[in-house]
């Protein structure tokens, strides 16, 4: 088994997934959580080959968040599409970083990923409101490279 498939346990991994659901319940926004044991490229150059590969560039309103965890190198990515980088705060990634990060020192994974979930989520909501005939465009599950 790869470092990643070791990362979360399979509940740990639903109640991201569910987290995904809620925080795009209310908003066309559409987040992505990826997981992979390592890589041997600069970790947001990675992530934003992997934001494409997910085809999170696609989303209608260029509204996809991608949180890219490259875990035996200890780095973590938030990469966003145009659209909602043009109105969250300069700060925003940052910020939610810190937050994640807080969650990760201490070994709570989950509850790190989740709270950068739930902040994405805000903003999608605020900037991009749930619209009738929104359609989920990706998959919630949890990819892994």
């Amino acid at each position: 088994m790869s470092k990643s498939e070791e990362f979360l346990t399979k509940e740990e991994e639903s109640a991201i997934v569910e987290a995904i659901r809620v925080a795009e319940k209310e908003t066309s926004g559409e987040i992505r959580v990826h997981i992979e044991k390592t890589t041997s490229k600069v970790p947001f150059d990675r992530a934003l080959e992997v934001f494409h590969e997910l085809k999170m560039d696609e989303t209608h309103l260029k509204n996809g968040v991608l949180i890219y965890l490259a875990v035996a190198d200890k780095k973590f990515v938030i990469c966003g599409d145009q659209g909602i980088n043009e109105v969250v705060p300069v700060d925003f990634w940052d910020s939610t970083k810190d937050i994640m990060a807080t969650q990760f020192k201490t070994g709570n994974f989950k509850q790190g990923l989740i709270d950068g979930i739930v902040k994405a989520g805000e903003q999608l909501r605020h900037h991009f409101p749930y619209e009738e005939g929104d359609t989920n465009e990706l998959s919630n599950e949890i990819s892994k490279g």
